[in-house]
């Protein structure tokens, strides 16, 4: 229960502080986080380590990825007060987002995968607002009131939660209803990853995506919501990729693995061009 009323303690200063407050409050935390968790910093700077050339970098890049996680909770704690087709219009640029439009054109929904670059969470809120209906798999946080917690904020603006339990049912449900599927793409925490190269070195990655893509014929669209200077954002939709065919039985490794790789280079591009806003605080790399 502790972490719920830190999170609630923390949800209740950014409503009722001025943005840039929560800004500043957010970094002056996560600086002491940096400092203190030595744990957390571990594990960033490994994983870093795959992107970056020198310990410079390394150092710098790793307090902002500190920096930007505190951001990012503003962010999503504000969402229920803030994030409205004004906010938007004022904060963020949107790229191809007639990716959308080409994917539901052959009505079997599409499958939006993303990394846990930029601000993911607010990304789908973003698309949910332009009137795309969007249900997103999230994993449950071990604590039922920090679970709901986190869905109450998702679901004020439109985004439909499902567990990871009932994610393969109510996925292709989704699909078949012709809406969006929201999906994290590049680390798998459970038992059901396939180890693959990512970005250079070996990784657990979810399949889960590239098989909704094969069994439904759904196409896949990387997105990326990328934090811009001044705290404005850019929404990134790259074109979807369409599944050489739909499958009705078993589906062969193989054809799993030409699957995941034709998007998880676009998760790969992005974490090299935006190291500092990769937050990743676990370890990632398979040893």
């Amino acid at each position: 229960m502790f972490k719920f009323y830190i999170y609630k303690f923390g949800q209740f200063c950014v409503n009722h502080l001025p943005l840039q407050w929560s800004y500043a409050i957010a970094s002056f935390m996560s600086d002491v986080q940096y400092y203190f968790s030595f744990r957390d910093r571990r594990a960033v700077r490994n994983n870093l380590r795959a992107v970056l050339d020198s310990d410079k970098d390394l150092n710098v890049h790793t307090r902002w990825v500190f920096r930007n996680f505190g951001k990012y909770l503003v962010e999503f704690f504000r969402m229920s007060r803030v994030i409205d087709k004004s906010f938007i219009s004022q904060n963020v640029k949107i790229k191809n987002l007639e990716a959308i439009s080409k994917a539901l054109e052959k009505g079997k929904g599409a499958i939006v995968v993303s990394g846990h670059i930029g601000n993911w969470e607010l990304g789908g809120v973003v698309l949910s607002m332009m009137n795309f209906p969007v249900v997103a798999v999230a994993l449950p946080h071990k604590e039922r009131p920090v679970n709901d917690l986190f869905n109450k904020q998702r679901e004020s603006r439109g985004v439909t939660v499902i567990p990871t339990s009932v994610a393969v049912r109510r996925s292709i449900e989704t699909l078949k209803s012709n809406k969006i599927v929201g999906l994290v793409a590049d680390r798998d925490f459970g038992p059901n990853g396939m180890i693959l190269p990512f970005l250079g070195k070996k990784a657990i990655i979810p399949k889960g995506p590239a098989i909704l893509s094969l069994k439904t014929g759904a196409p896949i669209i990387p997105c990326f919501l990328i934090r811009e200077q001044g705290d404005h954002f850019t929404l990134i939709l790259e074109d979807p990729v369409f599944p050489s065919q739909q499958y009705h039985g078993q589906i062969e490794d193989e054809v799993l693995k030409e699957m995941i790789f034709k998007y998880l280079g676009k998760i790969e591009e992005k974490i090299r061009q935006f190291p500092s806003q990769w937050l990743m605080f676990r370890k990632f790399w398979v040893d």
